[in-house]
């Protein structure tokens, strides 16, 4: 189905920030935010908000923006509310819970197709590290080395469920089954994943699921899914006089509670980008379906512009990703086509994508990594349009060249 034309132009004029006439191909680092979203969290301040737990008309508001939001996000990845852990970012809150769930003495998977975020956390806390390698040719994550990683001292496997430099989407839910089979926890990174499709964790077979608000055209807040009843056999470090009380216990200070109301709206935006009726879940199912092959159709024309060129290398091309571009240029480093890009008012991003262990096995990563071009659900062709022609433009002139 994807999008219409009109729809299209319709999600366009939602977001300011598209007016100053730039093709945002920068999604993959952070969104542009919509009207509605900076509505709610201009309505939040206006209205006058409290901290949460008192008995007076404020803090009764904060104290219901918070459950909002946990609600809101609960029904974008397909959890429970009271499972909810918010906090400043996902790098923040995944060493909180890495210390919590693994340590010295025990064992965990991780993988070179991660970001860094799903990765240090893990192997910084003392725990016996187990690598799983991607291909660096087609840029997959295969299952079947997981049977050999996997084994009864295996406390957890982190892993992502798309990676936010190649776009490859492993088959997580395969992984998962085997990380259970041998009594192990999952933590999967869905802070790439979740702004290209719909999500559903259980499906997966995440027990513990991250996602940023800010990659889906929230504010900058971070979240980690997981059972609740899971989550109460866990006792994070934290001050006396918090509460002791799941998820509360994992959140550590006050939230920045206006954001928290635009975690809210931009989940209800991301519900209405096509019309539908149904619960909120099920609108968002719909809608994200929709984006998601709205953005492949436009990656599809993406790829064969850039793999046409002599001039460029495209990392990876794995089975099932999402719209996101690695490339290189011939004569030219990865920065200075961002340059030249940007003066041509397309932006992109250039470098390792903190992706570090990925870029490493690319061969990339010591020679300035390599250009991220991402589509998300607000991008058109002539986004893509633009990105073709300026890089098109390389094949004969270099920046700073005349």
């Amino acid at each position: 189905m994807g999008f219409s034309d009109e729809t299209v132009e319709t999600v366009r004029a939602l977001y300011p920030s598209l007016a100053d006439g730039h093709a945002y191909l920068d999604g993959a680092a952070g969104t542009q935010t919509p009207q509605p979203v900076i509505d709610a969290i201009s309505d939040a301040y206006r209205r006058g908000l409290g901290n949460v737990g008192g008995v007076f008309p404020a803090s009764e508001r904060s104290t219901a923006i918070v459950a909002a939001c946990r609600a809101a996000i609960a029904d974008l990845v397909g959890g429970l509310p009271n499972g909810v852990i918010l906090g400043p970012n996902m790098t923040t809150l995944t060493y909180r819970l890495a210390r919590v769930l693994t340590g010295p003495g025990d064992e965990v998977v991780v993988s070179r197709l991660d970001h860094d975020a799903n990765v240090r956390p893990w192997t910084q806390t003392g725990a016996r590290v187990r690598w799983a390698e991607a291909d660096p040719v087609t840029g997959e994550l295969p299952v079947e080395q997981y049977a050999e990683l996997i084994g009864p001292g295996t406390r957890l496997v982190a892993l992502t469920a798309a990676s936010n430099t190649l776009g490859t989407r492993p088959d997580v839910a395969a992984i998962c089954e085997i990380a259970h089979a041998a009594g192990a926890l999952t933590f999967v990174d869905g802070v790439h994943a979740t702004a290209h499709g719909p999500v559903d964790m259980h499906a997966l077979g995440a027990d513990f699921y991250a996602t940023s608000a800010y990659k889906w055209s929230g504010p900058h807040i971070g979240a980690v899914v997981a059972d609740p009843v899971a989550l109460e056999s866990l006792h994070p470090d934290k001050l006396l006089p918090s509460p002791d009380t799941v998820p509360e216990r994992f959140e550590l200070g006050t939230a920045a509670l206006a954001d928290l109301a635009g975690v809210t709206a931009a989940v209800e935006h991301l519900a209405d980008l096509v019309p539908g009726t149904g619960s909120r879940r099920a609108r968002l199912v719909a809608s994200m379906t929709a984006a998601e092959e709205h953005e492949l159709a436009l990656f599809a024309a993406m790829m064969s512009g850039l793999e046409t060129m002599p001039h460029v290398t495209v990392y990876g091309k794995p089975a099932r990703r999402t719209a996101t571009a690695f490339f290189t240029v011939a004569g030219t480093t990865p920065q200075q086509v961002a340059e030249h890009l940007a003066g041509r008012g397309v932006n992109v991003w250039s470098g390792n994508m903190y992706a570090w262990e990925l870029t490493g096995a690319l061969g990339v990563r010591d020679s300035g990594g390599a250009v991220r071009a991402g589509l998300v659900h607000y991008n058109d062709r002539s986004d893509v349009e633009r990105l073709l022609e300026g890089v098109a433009e390389l094949r004969s002139t270099r920046p700073g060249r005349t």
